[in-house]
């Protein structure tokens, strides 16, 4: 491997290779194991037969005249959820459903609308060919109204056919950045390296990418945009070399896509040249709810490497819930936990103790909205949290205090307290939960 080795003595990272090594032996043992379950890659032929079937329903229903009906598994419910430790949440087998009815004037659009992008993903899968939910969207936007409408049809179609987005021949337009020590082969054969001096767009085609290598340690989830240009401005990545970061950056590819171009880093280099991000290290980000893709990603990294994986959140129910997405998996998408959650995630920072144990200033600290408090309380009688008891308290610590905090509130210490203090203690005395 060609990545030369920058940063600190192979010492400081003793926590972090003890806590790589007890990730693998619970795997040897089975206690990481993955049940066999969620949605598989389905053929084309599956595809288009499992198609053909809801159309011939329908075909049958008018036949009888009967109004025709979708018939979608309920994944708003936790009474249709499940919870193991080592998948996330998952659906149980015999969910209640909703029916999307055609002669209801509450659901008639949707109903129609579901076999409109039915439609198109017949014929993809028919030619070969693929598309974004955003291209559906603007096949017609007045139609679909907004993008949101695309986002949870494609997502309830994958759940109905029991099948992964990919196999419907649907992407999702990338909204992360990679940057540092990996390299992989995209499956048109492109070549993308991430190394000292690029960043690439996080791949629309995870599943497609092959001949992944890396010598990364760790790889660290880091939510929002400031603390990711930080972290690069502070030349944190070379100095803990060698690693991966990996972030979602939604804004940023919206604006890059204004530019006309695929690869961010080509904008970044031109507007922002002082921005490049630096050695060895892969950022993720996540800002809002974390995209399929870099859930993607972040699972095809442990999968294969199986190196440890820590998220640096806001101290606010927000970023836990980010950071569980990641870990446990969302009940939207609970149909395909098997491919998108990663349990072996922990929680690096920023924690509700660390706020009193670091003497943060209470001028940097931010009450709890009531949105935020139901937020929490949510979180609090999520069946996961059970077997996080440490997260537990961290969370009653935030509900006590009534307070919250961004990873910024640790500039109040010093400019470049994160950076140079914060995160490498906590990666050299294993200070995560």
């Amino acid at each position: 491997m060609a990545f030369a080795p920058v940063g600190p003595e192979a010492s400081f990272f003793a926590a972090v290779d003890q806590h790589r090594a007890s990730l693998l032996a619970a795997l040897r043992g089975g206690g990481a194991e993955r049940a066999g379950g969620g949605p598989r890659p389905a053929s084309s032929s599956q595809v288009l037969a499992s198609i053909e079937n809801v159309i011939r329903d329908i075909i049958t229903s008018l036949a009888r005249n009967e109004a025709p009906a979708i018939t979608i598994d309920d994944r708003s419910s936790w009474e249709n959820m499940k919870f193991e430790d080592s998948v996330g949440l998952q659906m149980v087998s015999h969910c209640t459903t909703r029916k999307i009815k055609s002669d209801s004037p509450k659901s008639v659009k949707n109903f129609a609308l579901i076999l409109k992008i039915l439609s198109m993903i017949y014929k993809l899968v028919q030619s070969n060919t693929y598309t974004t939910k955003r291209d559906i969207y603007y096949t017609d936007s007045q139609l679909f109204g907004n993008q949101t409408v695309v986002d949870s049809i494609v997502t309830d179609v994958s759940c109905m056919l029991k099948v992964p987005r990919r196999s419907l021949h649907i992407l999702s337009t990338s909204k992360g950045l990679i940057a540092g020590n990996l390299r992989y082969i995209e499956e048109d054969g492109t070549k993308v390296y991430c190394s000292c001096t690029t960043a690439v767009a996080v791949s629309s085609n995870i599943q497609g990418i092959w001949n992944l290598i890396t010598d990364a340690k760790f790889l660290l989830i880091v939510e929002k945009d400031a603390t990711f240009q930080r972290l690069l401005d502070d030349n944190f990545c070379s100095r803990m070399s060698p690693c991966v970061i990996v972030t979602d950056w939604e804004n940023g590819v919206r604006f890059m896509n204004g530019c006309g171009l695929f690869r961010p880093v080509v904008c970044i280099v031109q507007f922002f040249p002082q921005s490049v991000p630096v050695f060895y290290h892969l950022k993720l980000k996540g800002k809002g709810v974390p995209d399929l893709n870099t859930r993607l990603l972040v699972k095809k990294l442990w999968d294969v490497f199986h190196v440890p994986i820590f998220t640096l959140v806001d101290a606010d129910p927000h970023g836990i819930e980010i950071m569980c997405i990641y870990k446990y998996g969302s009940m939207s998408m609970s149909f395909e936990a098997h491919n998108l959650t990663v349990p072996a995630i922990r929680w690096l920072g920023l924690l509700p103790s660390d706020i009193k144990r670091l003497n943060i200033p209470k001028d940097a600290l931010i009450p709890l909205t009531k949105r935020d408090q139901m937020k929490l309380d949510s979180i609090l009688k999520r069946p996961y949290v059970t077997c996080q008891p440490f997260w537990r308290r961290e969370m009653e610590i935030m509900a006590d205090s009534k307070m919250k905090a961004e990873i910024q509130a640790l500039t109040f210490l010093s400019s470049d307290y994160l950076s140079r203090v914060y995160l490498p203690n906590k990666l050299k005395f294993g200070g995560w939960i």
